[in-house]
């Protein structure tokens, strides 16, 4: 989720209570030990952390993701992390994009369980004695499966105390579908908690997404930039066992226009916030008509005002087709 889930996009997506904790995007580490403000500005949390961690404005902890293969240098970045106040790091072995992997992150360790333990060991070292938790957030391998529990394995010998499984290789990227029975094996293989990712849209794929892992809970990516309900629709079930009616359009328009009043107090440059408010509405629209709608008709907009107004305008006569 690298350039979409910062700390606006956390504060507004957790602000109706609904999710458990959130994660940053991550920190690329190579070599060398990073300066506080590079953490700050992957998680500007930190500058207001209090005895429990950083945490969103309503109050979800938020983990902060390191990515990296170096084993010292991740040691270095995790002690970093923890002096400037995080309480719960993350690992992240499941990146997909190409660059990453050419410079040996994410993914890329995947070919290698034995990497893995050693990176989240070495992490675990810097961070047990300060009573911080170390998870570890997977793939189904690089290639192919067959390594898949290997790597969790190692990652649990690591001293990892949360698996996230994506439910995909590296090399099946987004394609659907996700395997979500492929991690209940994981959840077979290990002691540690899991957590299944990947595909869940919908408060059926979540339930699906658990019956078939066999998992407690999901962690929630491109599903909740999709519908901002989401999580709430999630947690309406558990609680109720009732449906919440569809996500408007206005409760989509209005989270947008959040956003973009955060970016401008910021300071950012009204092309660059258009920018980011059309890769938003691009996730949303494969999942809702009217946004769909939105999307072609404001796809050339380059004007911040236009744009703002384009979403706040009476609903345009909508296709009857989502794109494909």
């Amino acid at each position: 989720m690298e350039g979409v889930i910062d700390a606006d996009t956390r504060d507004l997506l957790s602000a109706d209570g609904a999710l458990d904790w959130c994660v940053t995007e991550f920190v690329r580490v190579v070599d060398a030990k990073l300066p506080p403000r590079v953490f700050l500005r992957h998680c500007p949390e930190l500058a207001t952390a209090s005895t429990r961690g950083p945490l969103t404005p309503s109050g979800a902890p938020v983990t902060l993701q390191l990515l990296g293969s170096d084993p010292a240098a991740l040691t270095a970045n995790a002690e970093q992390a923890i002096a400037l106040g995080a309480t719960r790091l993350d690992i992240n072995f499941g990146c997909p994009a190409k660059l990453v992997n050419r410079h040996d992150g994410g993914a890329s360790l995947l070919r290698t369980p034995a990497r893995v333990k050693t990176v989240v060991a070495a992490v675990v070292a810097a961070a047990a004695p300060h009573g911080v938790a170390v998870n570890a957030k997977l793939r189904l391998g690089f290639d192919d499966r067959r390594v898949a529990l290997a790597c969790a394995l190692a990652a649990e010998a690591g001293g990892a105390k949360e698996l996230v499984v994506h439910a995909r290789t590296r090399r099946d990227g987004y394609r659907p579908p996700a395997h979500w029975e492929w991690v209940a094996r994981i959840r077979a293989a290990v002691s540690v908690p899991v957590v299944v990712n990947g595909d869940i849209w919908t408060l059926e794929e979540y339930w699906k997404a658990c019956t078939l892992s066999g998992c407690r809970d999901v962690m929630l990516g491109r599903g909740m930039l999709a519908d901002p309900w989401l999580a709430r629709r999630i947690r309406h079930w558990q609680l109720s066992g009732e449906r919440l009616a569809a996500t408007p359009w206005s409760a989509r328009s209005e989270i947008l226009c959040h956003y973009a009043a955060r970016k401008r107090e910021r300071g950012m440059p009204e092309k660059v916030v258009v920018s980011l408010l059309k890769q938003w509405l691009n996730h949303m629209r494969a999942r809702d008509a009217e946004a769909a709608e939105r999307f072609r008709l404001l796809r050339r907009e380059t004007s911040l005002a236009a744009f703002l107004e384009g979403l706040s305008a009476p609903r345009p006569e909508a296709t009857d087709s989502l794109p494909a």
